[in-house]
């Protein structure tokens, strides 16, 4: 029940630019924040491990912010947000080893060989600068856009670099790790 309560709010949240775009239509951008702070807050009391609680406490800051002003502006800056706190959390791997990636790639394969271990490093870096990009261009369009192109950017490009970033990763992966 839980793990379906949070892939529900995980889903929910990924929508948060389409939510936003059509949300403020009908509503003041106050109430879309504590839509937002609500679900954050839902997922913390969800939460099993500790080392994300930080981040997801930073997100209802912001919903509680966002809600303060009532500012549509202020709305558009979660993507942004979201991106730093993935940094956060993938750069934080690198020196606080096993890498994210690691974490993952062990999920299939537990031995994991020295050469996958480096490689999920380096894939780990690779996902922090696209990050760093991607949080750029998100604050950017918060900032400087319409919001059509802040939703389109990042309620679907960003997704799709995502998805591209992820598969091309796998495929390349497959050839990387093949056993010799």
């Amino acid at each position: 029940m839980a793990r379906g309560l949070n892939a529900l709010i995980g889903l929910l949240t990924a929508l948060y630019p389409a939510a936003v775009y059509f949300g403020l239509q009908y509503l003041q951008p106050r109430l879309i924040a504590l839509i937002l702070a609500a679900l954050l807050l839902l997922r913390l009391a969800l939460l099993r491990t500790d080392w994300s609680k930080p981040l997801l406490l930073a997100g209802v800051a912001y919903a509680g912010f966002a809600a303060w002003s009532n500012q549509a502006i202020a709305l558009r800056f979660y993507p942004a947000l979201v991106n730093a706190a993935m940094l956060t959390i993938f750069a934080a791997s690198l020196f606080y080893p096993p890498t994210i990636v690691e974490r993952l790639a062990r999920l299939q394969q537990p031995d994991l060989p020295a050469k996958g271990v480096l490689y999920t490093r380096r894939v780990t870096q690779i996902w922090c600068g696209f990050f760093v990009v991607n949080g750029a261009i998100a604050a950017a369009t918060a900032l400087w856009s319409s919001f059509q192109v802040w939703s389109l950017y990042n309620g679907l490009i960003a997704y799709l670099l995502m998805g591209l970033l992820f598969v091309g990763e796998y495929w390349l992966r497959q050839r990387v790790m093949e056993p010799e």
